[in-house]
C-alpha cells in the first residue's frame, strides 16, 4: 500500500491510464509525456519515486520515471532526459 503521500499527489484516478502505458513507442510514448509532465508539477514527485524504488514497481511511472529509466537509474546504467531533469543535471 503506498504512504500518505498519495493523498498529496498531482495525478488521480482520472489519469491512471497515463502511467500504466502499454509500451513506450507510438502512442503511448504520448501518454508517457503527458504522465510525465503531470509529474513534474507534483509536490510528492520524489516520496512517489522512493516508493516506488522500495516496493520494487515494475511497471508504470512512478515519479516521473518510466520502468526502464527506474531500472537504469538503479543499475547505474544510462541516464535518461528524464532522470536529468529529476536530479537537476541536466546539460545547460
Amino acid at each position: 500500500m503506498p504512504g500518505d503521500w498519495v493523498r498529496h499527489a498531482a495525478c488521480g484516478p482520472d489519469t491512471a491510464e497515463l502511467f500504466f502505458p502499454i509500451g513506450d513507442t507510438g502512442p503511448a510514448a504520448a501518454d508517457i509525456q503527458r504522465a510525465q509532465a503531470i509529474c513534474a508539477a507534483c509536490p510528492v514527485r520524489q516520496q512517489c519515486l522512493d516508493d516506488a524504488d522500495a516496493t520494487g514497481q515494475g511497471h508504470g511511472i512512478w515519479g516521473g520515471l518510466t520502468d526502464t529509466e527506474r531500472r537504469h537509474r538503479r543499475y547505474g546504467t544510462h541516464q535518461s532526459a528524464s532522470t536529468e531533469r529529476l536530479h537537476g543535471t541536466e546539460a545547460a
